[in-house]
């Protein structure tokens, strides 16, 4: 097959820049007379078969994502793309990735922090959940805090270690202080900073609503489970079999949560999911309940249940769907691409509760 001329170039280096990554390289394949790799995932092109593709594919996305610099506040530089950083305390240290978009111009943006699951490092997770794509087209900032193995053998984030439940101590501390950093060195709005997570990182973004809701405006939890549901390693796996509520949150630490889990989870029980709604909701009503049923494209019946009280809550069951982020790109880990798009409904869920009050410490 041909390469592709200047003007099939010209309009995947558009839609690139729009962050329609997957369209840019299906019109740079040529999908209409390519060759599909038998490895390759169904759905998904291939590239390996097509090599000058993959390098035109990859250069549109180092140029648009992965060089130059864009202006930032108060004579400081923010390098766009995904850049390594560093964060270090009385506490411990960590190192973090961090995703500019390329649109950023010093003006404040709204902040995600995504905490990944065991074994998973912030590549493999941006890599699935696809949240630097969205990035650069809805023009936010992602940071991702990377647990270490000297911390935990399979880098899971250490939710289950009453240490690592309290406001200043432990992996929150550590967290906190890199969302901080983040806050510090570049222009981010702080009424517009969310925290997310997927399995031992959802149970993780669950503690740092608990314990920071006066940093965090709303919580993303993917297959997690309650703050406080364990204390240690043992209480920890009879949870996450059986399910495990933590303490209430107080009406001043009330952040709006949203929860994703597929009840075909056999990793985390799905019963973990209700809990941390419960969690979040505390003593209060739950208000106007509402249910919606509906199929995403990939053909997964969901179940979206939303209460409009205070905080607003959304609790999704992906039916079918196992231990994996729903709506997930197949390049990363524990995903699964036919269910809703997670990353997307988070964003709007965050985006529409910005902080209005400071919480109470």
């Amino acid at each position: 097959m041909r390469a592709p001329n200047l003007k099939k170039i010209m309009e995947a280096t558009s839609l690139t820049r729009a962050g329609r990554l997957h369209e840019a390289t299906e019109l740079l394949l040529d999908r209409k007379s390519a060759t599909t790799d038998k490895a390759a995932p169904a759905g998904q092109p291939s590239l390996t078969r097509q090599p000058w593709a993959l390098r035109a594919a990859s250069a549109l996305s180092d140029q648009l994502f992965g060089h130059g610099q864009a202006p930032a506040p108060h004579g400081s530089t923010a390098e766009a793309g995904f850049t390594t950083h560093a964060y270090a305390d009385e506490g411990g240290e960590r190192s973090y990735k961090l995703f500019v978009p390329t649109s950023y111009d010093g003006r404040p943006l709204p902040l995600v922090v995504m905490l990944h699951g065991c074994t998973q490092n912030p590549d493999d997770f941006a890599a699935g959940t696809q949240m630097n794509v969205l990035a650069q087209a809805q023009n936010f900032i992602v940071a991702y805090p990377e647990q270490t193995r000297a911390a935990n053998a399979q880098r899971c984030w250490n939710w289950f270690n009453a240490a690592d439940q309290e406001r200043g101590s432990g992996e929150p501390a550590l967290i906190a202080g890199i969302t901080r950093q983040i806050m510090a060195d570049l222009a981010i709005d702080p009424n517009r900073v969310y925290v997310a997570g997927l399995s031992a990182g959802g149970a993780a973004a669950a503690v740092m609503g608990m314990t920071y809701p006066d940093l965090y405006a709303a919580v993303g939890v993917h297959s997690g489970l309650a703050c406080g549901a364990a204390t240690d390693l043992m209480s920890a796996l009879s949870v996450m079999r059986q399910g495990g509520a933590g303490p209430k949150a107080k009406r001043q630490l009330a952040v709006p949560t949203i929860v994703f889990h597929g009840d075909r989870d056999t990793t985390v029980n799905p019963i973990n999911g209700d809990e941390t709604i419960a969690q979040a909701r505390g003593s209060r009503s739950a208000g106007k309940v509402e249910t919606i049923r509906g199929q995403s494209t990939g053909g997964l019946d969901y179940t979206r249940t939303v209460e409009s009280g205070t905080p607003p809550l959304e609790h999704w069951t992906i039916h079918g769907a196992g231990h994996a982020w729903s709506g997930g790109n197949a390049a990363g880990s524990y995903t699964e691409p036919r269910g809703p798009d997670a990353s997307r409904e988070m964003l709007r869920f965050f985006l529409a509760n910005p902080r209005r009050l400071a919480a109470a410490a």
